[in-house]
């Protein structure tokens, strides 16, 4: 039985490779694809700290989610959900090689570029280099319920945690930019500025 048995298996893993190749897309998925690439590649600098990685990371994104369109659930968030897919690639590539994902002396931060606009260049560069000595965990959260707007249940689906604990890590990151920078309160870190961070990068 087992050595009949075992061919029909590999035939079956086989035509499960092939239905993985990317499906043609309709033209509202389509569009709603493309609109998600800005905010992905946001956040992917935000995760990597350069351009470069950030781009891989994104194509290979696209890629994973055409490939996997049928699991997507029409009607809920593409955005969300193709967030997941490069939040999981971003740390399957960081256990491959194994590279510290800390930035407590600001590396991550030094390596954004600044705006190239000369108003509000220090301030820009002070907010910058704060949000680079957030932890990761924290980062990550403030720039998905901040600068991309996703909700506490969305953001806790796309990092596999409870909503208390992204609600946790979002006060703290605010907290800690407003020590940081010497702001009254929170209204000052807006939703803009912090896109606007999470996307210049070399």
């Amino acid at each position: 039985m087992t050595t009949t048995q075992a061919p029909r298996r590999e035939r079956s893993l086989d035509l499960q490779k092939e239905d993985r190749r990317p499906k043609p897309l309709d033209g509202e998925l389509r569009t709603a694809l493309l609109k998600a690439v800005p905010h992905l590649r946001a956040f992917a600098i935000s995760l990597t700290g350069t351009v470069e990685q950030a781009d891989d990371l994104v194509q290979d994104t696209i890629v994973r989610s055409l490939s996997y369109l049928d699991q997507f659930q029409p009607g809920t968030n593409l955005q969300a959900w193709m967030f997941t897919i490069l939040r999981n690639q971003f740390h399957t590539n960081y256990r491959k090689r194994r590279r510290e994902v800390e930035d407590a002396d600001g590396a991550l931060a030094a390596r954004l570029s600044s705006i190239p606009e000369q108003g509000g260049r220090l301030e820009f560069e002070d907010f910058r280099l704060a949000l680079g000595k957030l932890s990761p965990d924290q980062r990550e959260a403030i720039l998905l319920i901040g600068a991309e707007g996703f909700s506490y249940e969305e953001a806790a689906q796309i990092c596999g945690t409870k909503v208390g604990t992204i609600k946790s890590r979002v006060n703290r990151a605010r907290t800690r930019l407003i020590e940081l920078l010497g702001y009254e309160d929170s209204a000052e870190i807006g939703s803009d500025r912090l896109f606007q961070v999470a996307s210049w990068g070399r």
